[in-house]
């Protein structure tokens, strides 16, 4: 049975469909800029940042420091652009990873703790681009489609 509540549903939803594409383009605009910012914070105070490395027992402290801070400004800047969003995710993972193994896993009780963990939940945005990918509206989007490629 069809009713005026079912009718506008529908239509809301293909109003919606209509629009799929600007769920990535936030998504990506909003997290890549969080990574963008914090990742200039720390490369405009390399020391400070090498400092807590160096008090968290990180291996190699300067050049680790540096390679995280630079991945999350790069990454950060390339997420919002939508160029190499998949491949990005994976340092981005990486990084995460290696936050939660070294630094925040020192602090986790239980599976509560690991779930609840900012990386945890940042590496499941950055599983979510890897496997989805940018969206229409993103330059590896339009690469495909200027370059003649497969569907991206």
């Amino acid at each position: 049975m069809f009713t005026p509540l079912a009718g506008a549903a529908s239509r809301a939803l293909s109003a919606l469909h209509a629009v799929r594409w600007a769920g990535p383009l936030l998504l990506r605009l909003g997290f890549g800029y969080f990574w963008l910012e914090t990742g200039i914070a720390k490369v405009h105070n390399l020391d400070g940042f090498t400092a807590r490395f160096v008090g968290w027992g990180i291996p190699f402290p300067v050049f680790s420091a540096a390679l995280s801070a630079w991945t999350e400004l790069l990454g950060g800047l390339l997420l919002m652009l939508g160029l190499f969003t998949r491949l990005v995710c994976v340092p981005m993972i990486v990084n995460m990873a290696v936050a939660i193994a070294l630094v925040v896993s020192a602090n986790f009780t239980g599976l509560d703790d690991v779930v609840e963990a900012d990386e945890t939940v940042y590496i499941l945005i950055f599983v979510w681009l890897l496997f989805a990918g940018p969206g229409k509206a993103s330059l590896d989007a339009w690469l495909v489609r200027r370059l003649g490629l497969a569907a991206a």
